[in-house]
């Protein structure tokens, strides 16, 4: 009779001031199906009563909830303290829950299984459900798939092209992502640097590493539900007009990136070339690209128009 494979999930969850929503989280986490799991809190400073929250739930599961935070109870960002988790973890696999986020109870199970299957991967990445109906029943809730065919393995890089921010597709949200912890420590982490309106991209900035070292396996299950709220940091960013700026920062990280690192691919560097165009070329890139995408539009108008007077 074959054993089940039981890895130990190490989850991290990071929060700062998330007292609305913490409790909520870390009760999808205890429904988890699959039991073998550590769960750690990391603290980002918190000044309301999420810490006492986390707390509270590492008192009463010890062994199982752990309760971390920086020293000087200090603030020091998303990636920071997921950094801070990550050296903790003690499992071979890590996920990661946003602390308003919420995971269906099959979320680990089906990702565990996935692993078991596929032994040489690095990370596994599911769709999402872009969670509305939290805040107001009549709101539709919407599955966003990852934005890679399903259910197939992606080799390093493979997926640089039909990922965002250098492909069209969606990206994965980090509440659907698993991972080995030996692939996150392969390519160093979340980077710190990443902080106040550029934690926009913070995400993008692991997810890209990641994609140029380790396999990865795109799921159509969604077992998480992204609450849409008021006050994120993707409408914060848009709202201030900072959206370009925070792009080209990160485009810039990558490009430096890949120096450093001595990345030969040359699919990726054309990709980052490409979408760099806009704000090291900007002139030729609103001839070439923008304009006869505005003449196309505004000429297919003029026919509807004539066709409706004919």
């Amino acid at each position: 009779m074959k054993h089940p494979y039981t890895p130990l999930v190490s989850i991290v969850i990071a929060f700062l001031n998330e007292e609305k929503f913490l409790g909520e989280a870390i009760a999808s986490v205890l429904q988890q199906r699959y039991t073998h799991w550590e769960l750690l809190l990391v603290d980002d400073g918190s000044t309301d009563r999420s810490s006492g929250i986390a707390r509270q739930h590492a008192a009463e599961n010890p062994g199982k909830i752990h309760y971390l935070e920086h020293e000087g109870h200090a603030n020091k960002g998303l990636s920071a303290s997921r950094n801070r988790g990550i050296a903790q973890a003690g499992g071979t696999l890590v996920a990661f829950l946003d602390a308003d986020d919420v995971w269906l109870p099959e979320k680990l199970s089906c990702q565990v299984r996935i692993f078991e299957q596929h032994p040489s991967l690095g990370m596994v990445a599911e769709a999402s459900t872009y969670w509305y109906s939290w805040e107001d029943p009549a709101k539709k809730d919407i599955t966003i798939a990852v934005g890679a065919p399903p259910e197939q393995v992606y080799h390093p890089s493979q997926l640089m092209g039909y990922l965002y921010p250098l492909g069209s597709g969606a990206a994965p949200c980090p509440s659907g992502l698993m991972l080995t912890k030996e692939a996150i420590l392969q390519v160093g982490g979340f980077e710190e640097s990443f902080t106040k309106q550029f934690q926009l991209y913070e995400d993008q900035a692991f997810l890209n590493k990641v994609y140029l070292q380790a396999s990865t396996y795109i799921s159509s299950a969604s077992s998480n539900l992204y609450r849409q709220r008021a006050g994120s940091i993707v409408q914060q960013v848009h709202q201030d007009g900072q959206y370009h700026a925070v792009r080209q920062h990160f485009l810039e990280w990558f490009s430096s990136y890949l120096q450093q690192h001595q990345v030969q691919n040359s699919a990726t560097h054309k990709l980052l070339k490409q979408a760099l165009k806009p704000y090291h070329h900007p002139g030729l890139f609103y001839f070439t690209s923008t304009l006869p995408g505005t003449l196309k539009r505004a000429l297919r108008k003029l026919k509807k128009k004539a066709a409706a007077y004919a």
